[in-house]
């Protein structure tokens, strides 16, 4: 009988991570909770954003783990930089110590797929890398309620969406993949397709993480 496989023994390729991120005992943590996984690798590692996109010409990465914090061009200006000259453009993971809503905005508006704190369990980072590496957007949930009850104001224009496109895109910002979200609201993944296309013609966007940024910043959430 064929036992549990061992992560050597993972029959797909690892989610490819590269790490920028300025301070070293942080990088070494991030790369051992990274490598611990069967289903993620580091491939490499920066200490700046120039560095981060020198690197991005040498090797092919589908997740950038990103400090927000970078000396030089700073996260912010290094993720519109990956967008604008990587191709194929990996998924990013921004990393913060902080909770500022400005701050969250900022890095969602940039093109990060997900938003972490520092402080986290490593559990959501990796969540985090995982959710982002599939294209869902994710954000860290000990400032999830801090961002939506600090942009949700009486004035909001009332929704475009259905509450049940509501609900499917509240999950979406959750980092939930429509699986998930089958799963989650007991409808079958083609209901959650049809869904998460009527909400990104409703909300003009090109993506999920698209469509969650601009519902954050409409409070329609």
């Amino acid at each position: 009988m064929t036992g549990p496989l061992r992560p050597a023994e993972t029959p797909h390729s690892p989610i490819r991570v590269l790490l920028i991120e300025d301070h070293a005992f942080t990088r070494d943590g991030l790369r051992v909770a990274i490598n611990f996984e069967a289903d993620l690798q580091v491939v490499g590692e920066a200490r700046s954003g120039e560095e981060g996109l020198e690197l991005l010409t040498q090797i092919q990465a589908d997740v950038v783990v990103l400090d927000i914090g970078l000396p030089g061009i700073d996260g912010i200006e290094t993720a519109v930089r990956i967008r604008a000259q990587i191709r194929p453009t990996p998924r990013i993971v921004m990393l913060t110590a902080h909770t500022l809503q400005a701050e969250v905005l900022a890095a969602m508006s940039s093109g990060a797929n997900a938003y972490c704190l520092k402080s986290a369990d490593p559990e959501l980072l990796l969540a985090a890398v995982r959710a982002a590496a599939v294209g869902s957007a994710y954000l860290d949930p000990q400032i999830a309620h801090h961002v939506l009850g600090a942009i949700r104001t009486p004035e909001a224009a009332s929704s475009p969406l259905t509450p049940r496109e509501t609900e499917v895109l509240r999950l979406i910002a959750e980092g939930q993949g429509n699986k998930e979200i089958a799963r989650t609201l007991s409808i079958s993944v083609s209901t959650v397709k049809f869904h998460v296309q009527d909400i990104l013609e409703k909300l003009s966007a090109s993506d999920r993480t698209q469509a969650a940024v601009k519902a954050l910043r409409q409070g329609l959430l």
